[in-house]
């Protein structure tokens, strides 16, 4: 290669992959000493240099002077050292350029491998730099081919893939088509392409309205939060750090103008904009909309809500399919527990009368202990008897033997009930089993008696 060829392909090579030059350059020199080795042996001591003025490579040939030679390739003696600088003496190292013309085919080859590897390796490096702080951004790219259900995108420097994972499952492409995604990764060592993106991560939609709402990029209105089902709907908490300015207001635009253009570029998904709240039952009864929430029930320790509903907003609280809750769910960061009023209603009759039904609770007990927030035996059997002492009317021995009669009751419930045995079929210990009184209950047997005890009387089926 001529000199003014090594100059060119170095800068043309590092305009068009965007590697450092000095990177190219020492790929080159790292490749001639691959070459020299590879015709010498190992041991030759080489040193390359690059000429910037001149673009050459130079390779200089190390030997150690000594008196008698015995490796020619590695040793010189002192006389023709002499010949080369008259000032040498034995022991010095004296270098001498080597035609590179010499090294042959094989050690040609192996350069070349070498400033492969080289340059793959240099331009995944410049790849990394380059988009390593782009994450999070959108980039424009076109679809080069599909590759197994990924999409793999020319983003001009690289490629970047869209993983089946990432894409939407309506949306399609076809080679040649303009494509807009989110730079989701960057890896830096990789087979494939470095660049990971996608187009149903959350930040995507995050990205779209901060890049379409003024007010967003100059942080007047903020972003609290979103949640996505990809193709679908998705929901996007705002608020606004001026009390002027309306942050669904902003979002939306003159005549939607603003989310239409997102709802576009998302291929018609459904966007619900909504006002944050510092308030987290607030939050959750705006991400529920359009419902009308009746009350919320909150679970500070389990991070949960239960929202009662009029029974004519039930379905549309819930969604298709569960969407609207999953989705508000997703958005606010709390389990929601959606039910109608009327079930809310009954299930709280239930606990009320399960309740009454404890020994020695009244209606004034079993108010005091609704009002204190036991709503049903199971709450009472897993209460501790210092939150029971704080009821009005209820001593320390009440207490014990509330929470005792309330577990009694809730482990009964919990008890499967026996199969009914038909008539005529042996008991256990081979007699016939006792037969059900009216009420469905088995008289019960005296453990003391005999084996072969059995009731008096006609026996009843139930």
């Amino acid at each position: 290669m001529l000199i003014s060829e090594i100059k060119r392909v170095i800068e043309q090579v590092s305009r068009d992959k965007g590697i450092d030059r000095h990177i190219l350059i020492k790929a080159l020199e790292e490749a001639l000493k691959s070459a020299a080795r590879k015709k010498y042996g190992p041991k030759i001591d080489i040193e390359v240099q690059y000429s910037e003025e001149t673009g050459e490579l130079e390779v200089f040939q190390f030997k150690e002077v000594i008196e008698v030679v015995e490796e020619p390739m590695l040793q010189i003696s002192i006389e023709e050292g002499r010949r080369l600088d008259p000032e040498c003496e034995v022991g010095d190292s004296l270098g001498t350029k080597m035609d590179t013309n010499t090294f042959g085919r094989i050690a040609a080859q192996s350069a070349k491998q070498v400033i492969i590897q080289k340059l793959k390796d240099a331009e995944k490096d410049a790849v990394y730099t380059s988009y390593i702080d782009r994450k999070g951004e959108i980039i424009n790219g076109i679809v080069q081919r599909i590759d197994r259900g990924d999409i793999i995108v020319n983003l001009g420097q690289t490629e970047g893939a869209l993983p089946i994972r990432e894409q939407v499952p309506k949306e399609s492409y076809r080679r040649g088509d303009r494509i807009r995604a989110l730079i989701l990764e960057v890896l830096h060592e990789s087979r494939g392409p470095q660049v990971v993106l996608s187009r149903t991560h959350p930040h995507f939609l995050i990205t779209l309205f901060r890049t379409e709402v003024p007010e967003i990029s100059e942080g007047i209105v903020s972003i609290m939060g979103a949640s996505r089902e990809p193709g679908v709907r998705a929901k996007i908490a705002v608020a606004s750090s001026n009390s002027d300015i309306d942050p669904v207001g902003a979002c939306v635009g003159m005549k939607g103008s603003r989310v239409q253009n997102v709802v576009q570029e998302l291929r018609g998904e459904k966007i619900d904009i909504i006002p944050w709240h510092i308030d987290p039952a607030k939050f959750v009864c705006s991400s529920l909309a359009p419902a009308e929430i009746s009350r919320v029930i909150i679970d500070e320790d389990n991070r949960s809500m239960e929202v009662i509903v009029p029974d004519e907003f039930l379905s549309i609280a819930i969604g298709k399919k569960g969407q609207n809750v999953r989705l508000a769910s997703k958005l606010t960061g709390w389990h929601l527990d959606v039910k109608s009023e009327s079930a809310y209603n009954q299930a709280m009759q239930s606990g009320y009368n399960s309740l009454m039904a404890l020994p020695g609770v009244g209606i004034s007990l079993a108010d005091a202990l609704y009002e204190k927030g036991f709503y049903s035996a199971e709450e009472i059997a897993k209460a501790t008897r210092e939150e029971l002492l704080q009821i009005r009317g209820v001593d320390e021995s009440m207490a014990e033997s509330l929470i005792e009669a309330a577990q009694a009751a809730v482990e009964q419930d919990a008890a499967p009930e026996p199969e009914p045995e038909r008539p005529g079929e042996a008991s256990q210990n081979g007699q016939p089993a006792p037969a059900e009184d009216e009420a469905g209950a088995r008289p019960a047997v005296d453990p003391a008696a005999s084996s072969t005890a059995h009731t008096d009387g006609p026996t009843k089926e139930a």
